[in-house]
């Protein structure tokens, strides 16, 4: 029986002053952080938990999916690295959501951590103002990034919110 638990996590408050992109990477990360607090503490199986049939949402399946959107924006698109999606494919585009079952919990929370020091990494000398093209878009900013990002993860952290209440009825911010 695997009796790894996910760590504890902190967050570090959102920043209230501060220039663009200070403010940008504070307020993505105060996301990036309140998801890994959502997992906190619960074993691998808890993870797996699904919402509500039919759907396949899960904390476990929420790591994962960022993690994957982390790796998508950073580092593939705004940065240019020449990377395959961790969990998906043209085959199966929600393996990241669907595929949680045979997981490995702990390899994947690790995944997700190690994406997000990639994407930092990957764009720490690009600015704000650094464009890119997408199959769907001609232009993008570095700057919308970041904005979609903290979108993307707004979204999904209320989504872990009833997930996690569900599990074990924790609530809180």
């Amino acid at each position: 029986m695997n009796s790894w638990r996910a760590p504890e996590a902190h967050r570090v408050p959102e920043p209230h002053t501060g220039d663009e992109r200070a403010m940008l990477e504070g307020w993505l990360d105060l996301h990036r952080q309140t998801l890994v607090l959502k997992c906190a503490g619960l074993t691998a199986e808890q993870l797996k938990l699904r919402s509500v049939e039919p759907s396949t949402l899960s904390l476990l399946g929420l790591l994962r999916h960022m993690a994957e959107v982390e790796r998508g924006w950073f580092r593939i698109h705004a940065a240019g690295e020449q990377l395959e999606p961790i969990y998906c494919s043209e085959t199966n585009e929600d393996g990241d959501f669907d595929d949680v079952d045979g997981a490995d919990a702990a390899a994947d929370h690790a995944t997700f951590l190690a994406e997000i020091e990639a994407a930092r990494a990957a764009v720490a000398g690009l600015s704000l103002e650094h464009e890119f093209a997408t199959e769907r878009r001609p232009a993008i900013s570095l700057r919308w990034v970041y904005l979609h990002m903290i979108e993307e993860y707004a979204r999904h952290n209320g989504h872990a919110d009833l997930l996690r209440e569900r599990i074990d009825g924790a609530t809180g911010d």
